[in-house]
């Protein structure tokens, strides 16, 4: 199981927890509109770090970035394997190709 996998079964398990004792039931608990603004905040960081050209805080802004888009993914319901299989539909075909097919 990848570490992004045990990430993504660790949120799912706090979905129900107290919001007091657990960062990510906190975030759930104020909603998916709360859960997707800090995910655009923590792309931003990564965007700044990118450009910056720090590879240490990158990596570290990534990491925060893919665990908060998992909590936005948790707060509708959507899993990593609805993504998977998504990425697994796409896979094969030009990125040219997929964005056509989607107007």
């Amino acid at each position: 199981m990848s570490g992004i996998q045990r990430l993504a079964d660790t949120i799912a398990a706090r979905k129900g927890a107290d919001p007091d004792t657990s960062w990510t039931a906190k975030l759930l608990s104020k909603g998916p509109e709360k859960c997707a603004e800090k995910f655009g905040e923590e792309a931003v960081e990564a965007i700044i770090e990118a450009v910056k050209g720090d590879r240490a805080r990158l990596t570290c802004e990534a990491a925060d970035v893919i665990y908060h888009l998992l909590v936005m993914l948790a707060a509708r319901d959507v899993t990593l394997a609805d993504v998977e299989n998504e990425l697994d539909r796409r896979e094969g075909r030009s990125g040219i190709e997929e964005k056509a097919s989607r107007t």
